[in-house]
């Protein structure tokens, strides 16, 4: 099972629909599953009618789907952005600032980093490094 990550703590998932792997899409995928090593700009053509991406991240020490949130949020998309993996809550104000809107983890992980660490993380906003630069 996984464990669905927000501001407001722990929750389940609620998402219903299917998840798709982005090389198995066509048009009318309405949520896809995409790799840490995707092309930003390639993955940015095919979003029309998505609802849902859901960005893996195999390892706590690969990035790549930081780049990937960001570059949909600059490119426009509005829908709901999904870290799925190794993030760890350290990670959490990270993901949240380049554009995710929610992380799923594993029962283990959330076992290993309580509640606790993630919520202490949620208010991301005011813990910004330029925030603070420029204040």
């Amino acid at each position: 099972m996984t464990v669905i990550v927000t501001d407001t703590g722990f929750g389940a998932d609620d998402y219903t629909g299917a998840f798709v792997p982005l090389d198995e899409a066509a048009n009318d995928v309405s949520a896809l599953d995409v790799p840490s090593d995707t092309d930003p700009a390639e993955l940015a053509k095919s979003l029309a009618g998505v609802e849902m991406i859901r960005v893996d991240f195999p390892s706590f020490a690969d990035g790549r789907g930081f780049t990937i949130a960001r570059h949909l949020r600059l490119n426009g998309y509005q829908g709901r952005l999904r870290a799925k993996g190794h993030v760890i809550s350290d990670q959490y104000a990270m993901a949240r600032r380049v554009g995710f809107d929610e992380v799923e983890i594993s029962d283990d992980l959330a076992k290993r980093q309580p509640e606790a660490e993630w919520t202490f993380r949620a208010d991301w906003k005011a813990h910004d490094y330029q925030a603070r630069m420029r204040g």
